[in-house]
């Protein structure tokens, strides 16, 4: 079995008559010939931890703010993942911690920590309804959102996708995760996440891809554009 490291994937851009928002087509956890994936929404925040800066040699002197953090990373390791259905896709939303930042030199005690939050939610919900979501979480925080990925909802009566549903034969599913799809979808243009892989192993180290899987996705792809 041989096997390509690395991120690889298709992206297909299926032109016809325009839909409100078509997803994407992506991989089963478990590689059976690709099924299709619908898009799902991402936003990151900057939760704001203020607290007054001191010499490390008179700590009391300060308030350490990278300690007051503690209290916005423990609600988000608490934080309980709600199950959105869709069309019958489930979409399984998501709130992380992706980095924290504090300090700026190692005898100070730092005035400002700074968590960068990523959440993942179903796009039944807009930008506005996310953006109060979180800001509903850390009310005493300041929020700063810093990027905002827009999704696409499912769009499964949709022509020039349906088509190439039809054409795959197999049950889609929610994708959990960003893609240019989403963009494609805004514009009216039916698109679609395709490719081969194992969608559990993104971002890791063990991420692979077999040929064989490569192959057979060409081939699907050849066989609907030409069928």
């Amino acid at each position: 079995m041989r096997r390509l490291r690395g991120r690889l994937g298709h992206r297909t851009f299926v032109r016809g008559p325009a839909c409100g928002g078509c997803g994407g087509v992506g991989p089963r956890s478990q590689w059976r010939g690709g099924s299709p994936r619908f898009h799902e929404v991402g936003q990151e925040r900057d939760i704001v931890v203020r607290g007054r800066r001191a010499h490390t040699a008179r700590p009391w002197m300060g308030v350490n703010a990278a300690h007051l953090a503690g209290d916005v990373l423990r609600r988000l390791a608490e934080h309980i993942v709600e199950e959105v259905v869709i069309d019958g896709l489930v979409y399984r939303e998501g709130l992380s911690a992706v980095a924290v930042r504090s300090g700026v030199a190692g005898n100070v005690v730092p005035d400002v920590c700074v968590v960068t939050v990523n959440l993942r939610y179903a796009p039944s919900r807009t930008t506005v309804d996310a953006e109060a979501y979180v800001r509903g979480l850390f009310s005493e925080y300041e929020v700063e959102v810093t990027e905002v990925l827009p999704g696409a909802l499912p769009g499964l009566d949709r022509p020039a996708a349906a088509s190439l549903l039809a054409r795959l034969g197999t049950e889609p599913r929610a994708k959990l995760g960003w893609t240019d799809v989403a963009r494609f979808a805004a514009a009216g243009v039916p698109a679609l996440n395709f490719g081969p892989g194992d969608p559990s192993l993104a971002h890791t180290p063990g991420e692979y891809v077999e040929v064989s899987q490569l192959r057979q996705v060409h081939q699907s792809l050849r066989d609907w554009l030409i069928g």
